[in-house]
């Protein structure tokens, strides 16, 4: 549980929006509302992203990675490459527990790595079926690793 402490909720119908949103109010920015922040990030399952003068709404498990290309962030998939319009830490803040950044130019969902190959400054990381791969940086391959590990014990 994120929150310990009485909530107050409060629901309003405003048919003038296309979609829900939710605000959060709170006295002080903690740990508990950064919790609560992240679950309510992680419900969403597609993505709005660009590609030629398209907009294509896609399923978060379809993507292999983001990597920025030029100050531009890319979506990844098996055989396609999308605008996402967001910046890599955006992404951080809006994708579920299965994505994590895996350099300072890209961050992985680990549900599709299929292979790890390590080098001496890297790791190459590459997913089934497809020739895509992206590297993972040695300052963030401790952390894929310990993440990776992690989900496997999950299922074992």
């Amino acid at each position: 549980m994120c929150y310990k402490k009485a909530m107050k909720i409060t629901v309003e119908v405003d048919e003038t929006l296309a979609c829900p949103e939710i605000t959060i109010r709170t006295p002080e920015l903690n740990e508990h509302i950064a919790c609560l922040q992240r679950l309510l990030a992680q419900s969403t399952t597609t993505l709005a992203v660009f590609k030629n003068e398209s907009e294509y709404y896609i399923s978060l498990q379809d993507i292999l990675f983001f990597e920025t290309d030029d100050k531009t962030v890319m979506a990844h998939t098996v055989s396609e490459r999308y605008e996402t319009g967001l910046r890599l830490y955006e992404l951080e803040e809006r994708l579920p527990g299965s994505f994590l950044r895996i350099s300072k130019s890209a961050i992985v969902n680990m549900d599709r790595i299929f292979s790890l190959t390590r080098h001496m400054s890297s790791c190459r990381i590459e997913f089934q079926d497809t020739p895509e791969h992206v590297y993972a940086s040695r300052q963030y391959y401790k952390h894929l690793r310990e993440k990776l590990d992690e989900r496997r014990t999950q299922y074992e």
